[in-house]
């Protein structure tokens, strides 16, 4: 350890040192000459460090309600979307047809590598064997930028994809996932958690019987 970091070290463990030897002020340089006498310039100085630390705590806490109020909110939507599929006959043209509304997001699609039955069939999107896996690996949620394979994931709406999410359907079947697209990134956010995004795939996968 040098002197500086020795004496940095030192003040830092005895943080009333100087307060109990204020004549040391007139004799230390200041960080920033305000007044012209020594102790005024100190006392400008630390009044100064405390503005801005106490300003940069603010900021930081005001980044952490956003985010908070963000989370909430993608939640309450995905029970919206959850309960269109309860409602639904068909769980592709849900994703398709009721997701982006309810999402707040461009466009939405469920995509496999294999047949669904029934009426699920319809609107879903088939995939190559190995995509899934190619995408996503065993990752439940992947937040990317959009561009590679929005065709496939999008059809028409491709477009649109200038940011995505993949969720990756849990369960027995052939590998599948649902694709959510957005031009703007905010109603995607990473920072509002995949929390809300997992149990979307989860509901998703139940409503397919897998």
């Amino acid at each position: 350890m040098s002197r500086d970091e020795e004496v940095a070290a030192f003040l830092r463990a005895h943080p009333d040192f100087l307060t109990q030897r204020p004549e040391l002020y007139r004799v230390l340089d200041p960080p920033e000459r305000v007044h012209g006498e020594r102790l005024a310039d100190h006392m400008a100085a630390m009044l100064m460090a405390e503005r801005a630390y106490a300003g940069a705590m603010a900021e930081r806490a005001d980044g952490v309600l956003a985010a908070g109020r963000a989370a909430v909110g993608m939640a309450l939507r995905v029970q919206e979307a959850v309960v269109a599929l309860i409602r639904s006959d068909s769980v592709a043209e849900c994703v398709a047809s009721a997701f982006p509304a309810l999402l707040a997001i461009d466009a939405a699609s469920l995509c496999t590598e294999g047949d669904l039955v029934g009426a699920h069939l319809q609107a879903a999107r088939r995939l190559a064997p190995g995509h899934v896996a190619r995408l996503v690996g065993h990752r439940a949620v992947v937040f990317r930028n959009g561009g590679e394979d929005a065709l496939a994931l999008h059809g028409e709406a491709a477009r649109l994809a200038r940011h995505e999410v993949l969720l990756r359907l849990p369960g027995e079947g052939p590998p599948a996932l649902v694709a959510l697209a957005v031009r703007d990134a905010a109603p995607l956010d990473p920072a509002q958690g995949t929390g809300p995004l997992a149990f979307l795939a989860r509901a998703v996968a139940a409503a397919l019987g897998r």
